[in-house]
């Protein structure tokens, strides 16, 4: 990969930040955007903006052409088959909602469980909780071994015959592992059970491929993915999906309309009711040309390289802590400075025009587990180089010396 060349199409990297070059180590929060999806989205503004399936005009047309290509783009891009299997949403909070609120809440009583992990987004574990006090199912959830991984042996023991919904985070967010879906998934399949991923972390990071890992669904945000935000989507199992109910309606999801009566459109049209996010599937597609043009397994080669280098330097800095497991992660460090709260971390770094998130990162039972309130961390994307991580470093030695002396 050509770091230079590839930095060179994303212009807010290009600018200063409190008087230094802009490092940005945030892209777990939000990835930063190509000139190729600027542009995508402005042309469709300035030159196709038009409602889809509703006119027959040439600008309705042009529409509808870009949006259904655009779902074109999302099923090659995850190998998920049939292009009818993959629903347009707000993003993975939107689309896990549905799961749980549609699938879940329907197929689920009393005795029945709901399976997850300690290390999962608010995303993927508040829906689950909803679900599990409405349907009367126990929520249960697999350990973690001390490193912040997930066992075999565990997820062995946790799913049951009773278990009819795993969810999972296919890379944690705090700690960077990845877990190991498709081994989750055979076993959720063994006793019956559907298995749901967050993709969130990993779409943008490691090369999906869902028919390979035979998961139900999977959820996954655009703007983690150089797109815009306000998109994302949902893979369902076509099966499973034409068993489910919408939770939205209005206009464009129905087939025919009673006054007392509706039916509902053919997937994934009943679950896409008003008017889409036409320009942001536009954007979508036009990230999923970039960072196919790049490669996902250059992408992946290269984060891991990234992550390793900056889990060594950090972690052999006195005072700093990291947490999660030195194998198998991609794409982050997470880490506390001792006696100085991650916010002042973040506070000082950026004014060395260094961007890193700083908090619960949305993940407080994890939080908990970890025995912290919050953490600092870096996340690194396909723009970033090991001078980004040397900067960071040189960033947190001058945090430490201010706030020693502060604190002397």
């Amino acid at each position: 990969m050509n770091i230079n060349a590839i930095r060179e199409q994303f212009p807010i990297l290009h600018q200063e930040i409190n008087g230094h070059p802009l490092v940005y180590l945030d892209s777990a929060a939000s990835s930063q955007k190509p000139r190729s999806v600027i542009d995508a989205v402005n042309r469709y503004y300035e030159l196709n903006n038009a409602n889809v399936h509703r006119g027959v005009h040439t600008l309705g047309s042009r529409a509808t052409d870009a949006y259904e290509g655009a779902r074109e783009k999302v099923a090659k891009f995850l190998n998920a088959g049939a292009t009818e299997q993959i629903i347009f949403t707000r993003g993975t909070t939107t689309a896990l909602n549905l799961v749980a609120s549609s699938y879940a809440r329907s197929e689920c009583g009393e005795g029945d469980e709901i399976v997850i992990t300690p290390m999962e987004h608010h995303s993927n574990l508040i829906p689950w909780q909803q679900a599990a006090k409405a349907t009367g199912a126990t929520l249960k959830y697999i350990p973690l071994q001390p490193d912040g991984s997930i066992s075999i042996e565990d997820v062995e023991k946790t799913i049951t015959p009773q278990t009819k919904v795993v969810s999972v985070t296919h890379l944690s967010n705090v700690l960077g592992v990845v877990n190991p879906i498709k081994e989750i998934t055979q076993i959720a399949h063994r006793n019956g059970a559907v298995m749901v991923v967050d993709g969130a972390q990993s779409a943008p990071h490691i090369k999906i491929d869902l028919k390979d890992l035979d998961v139900d669904f999977f959820a996954f945000s655009g703007h983690k993915m150089c797109g815009p935000t306000g998109i994302g989507a949902l893979y369902g199992k076509k099966a499973l999906l034409n068993k489910m109910e919408p939770i939205e309606y209005g206009g464009e999801m129905i087939d025919f309309v009673d006054l007392y009566e509706s039916t509902w459109k053919e997937i994934p049209y009943r679950f896409e009711g008003g008017t889409p996010i036409i320009a942001g599937a536009v954007g979508l597609g036009a990230a999923i040309d970039f960072l196919k043009e790049v490669g996902l397994d250059e992408i992946d080669k290269h984060e891991r390289r990234l992550t390793s280098y900056a889990y060594e330097k950090l972690s052999s800095m006195e005072g700093i802590t990291v947490y999660g497991p030195k194998q198998n992660r991609v794409g982050l460090v997470t880490f506390n400075l001792d006696d100085v709260h991650p916010h002042d971390v973040a506070t000082v770094l950026d004014s060395k025009g260094v961007a890193v998130r700083a908090g619960h990162h949305c993940c407080q039972p994890l939080m908990r587990w970890l025995n912290v309130s919050s953490t600092a961390r870096a996340s690194f994307y396909l723009y970033n180089s090991e001078d980004d991580i040397d900067r960071l470093v040189d960033a947190l030695l001058q945090t430490k010396e201010f706030f020693g002396h502060a604190i002397g």
